[in-house]
């Protein structure tokens, strides 16, 4: 399963013990830097160039590399995949910060970590830089799971009718089941490494609340409640406002009361953003403003048992007096980027090496649940055709990149 991540940088691993000291290299001329920039080869080059500081990364544009995927990885070892899907090349980075943590979210170019004690942490994979955000408590437990949870000596356990030493023991929660239990995916408003406030907000993993905080400030996640019949299965940031969506598609609005940064956000349901009959597979992402929906509508032979479908793309404006869905048969320019597995997806403008009015799936829609080989869906918007392309990685731990 895999995230879509922006190219931003990778560390050097490639520094000699010289005795003279090292050049400041981050003194050099701003169009030195950019001319250098444009003469990149590949991703891989761009990643190894803005690893050195942040004057090199301000050289090189995301428009000239397109989104990695970052493929399934061992928590044990330490070491990423990420796939060029430009270049259809991948390369490894050892990153120790994601060793012992499971991947909770990948939002504005950051990897959000959980451990098994439910500690949260914000990495970005290609600057190594790390922020902390709160654990998850009792609090968020209870609205967390439908079984009873308790914390003993650090860990995290699922509690039977009848707790005995062993019983206990056996109930622990496993890493690879924490999003299962605690927080299924976590969305910010901006990097945590800006100069603006970065406002953390998870759906948890069966819930009608979701769980709020503020990077640097809070202690503790805040429980809000969403005024949604079912439970909320995504989270997407729209014109400075939280918007949490449940199984079934309906809408609820975050705002805050007045422009106070420490107030608490409340939710404002829009019964007008009911989705179109009939289309699944529902993802969202914000582009230039507005919500965007990607989803499937399929068509079904019963005298075959075969079915068809055909990708769509439904856009609405929050600031209309009453917002409702519309269909986009044409996004010009745009490029639309998909994860299947969290719901954080994005769209570029002039993505150089990528089609224009084109979806890019991370992994195929209705891909084979058993095939370990991790495959891109590519959908053509105007002509409503879809293809799954050949292989790219075969057999990795899961059966889809992590987008």
């Amino acid at each position: 399963m895999a995230w879509c991540m922006q190219p931003f940088t990778l560390m050097s691993s490639q520094l000699s013990s010289m005795a003279q000291p090292l050049p400041d290299w981050s003194s050099m001329p701003k169009e030195l830097l950019e001319s250098i920039g444009k003469r990149l080869a590949s991703g891989h080059d761009a990643a190894s160039f803005l690893s050195a500081c942040s004057p090199w990364r301000a050289a090189v544009p995301f428009a000239t590399f397109g989104p990695l995927l970052l493929l399934p990885f061992d928590p044990d070892s330490g070491t990423v995949s990420f796939y060029c899907v430009s270049e259809k090349k991948a390369f490894s980075l050892t990153l120790p910060d994601v060793r012992g943590k499971v991947p909770c979210g990948s939002s504005c170019g950051w990897l959000a970590l959980m451990d098994e004690a439910a500690s949260v942490a914000l990495l970005n994979p290609f600057t190594g830089a790390r922020v902390g955000l709160p654990p998850a408590d009792e609090h968020v437990a209870a609205a967390s799971s439908w079984e009873r949870v308790s914390k003993v000596h650090g860990r995290w356990f699922l509690r039977s009718g009848n707790i005995s030493g062993n019983a206990l023991a056996a109930d622990a929660i496993k890493l690879e089941e924490m999003r299962g239990v605690f927080f299924h995916e976590i969305v910010l408003s901006a990097p945590p490494d800006a100069s603006r406030e970065c406002v953390a907000m998870a759906v948890l993993a069966s819930s009608t609340e979701v769980a709020f905080c503020r990077a640097g400030v809070d202690s503790a996640w805040t429980l809000l409640g969403t005024k949604l019949e079912c439970s909320v299965a995504s989270i997407v940031h729209c014109r400075d406002k939280f918007l949490a969506i449940d199984v079934t598609g309906e809408i609820s609005i975050f705002s805050r009361n007045g422009n106070a940064t420490d107030a608490t956000p409340t939710a404002t349901p829009l019964p007008s953003l009911s989705p179109p009959a009939g289309l699944c597979h529902r993802s969202y992402l914000e582009s230039d403003g507005e919500l965007h929906m990607v989803g499937a509508m399929v068509s079904t032979f019963h005298e075959t048992q075969e079915f068809t479908y055909r990708s769509m793309i439904y856009k609405c404006n929050l600031l209309d007096h009453a917002p409702g869905w519309s269909r986009v048969k044409d996004v010009g320019d745009l490029t639309l980027f998909v994860s299947k597995h969290f719901s954080e997806s994005f769209s570029g403008t002039s993505v150089s090496k990528y089609k224009k009015n084109i979806i890019y799936f991370s992994e195929p829609l209705y891909g084979d649940p058993f095939d370990l080989a991790h495959r891109l869906e590519i959908a053509d918007i105007a002509a409503g055709t879809s293809k799954v392309k050949k292989p790219f990685s075969e057999k990795m731990l899961g059966s889809e990149a992590l987008g």
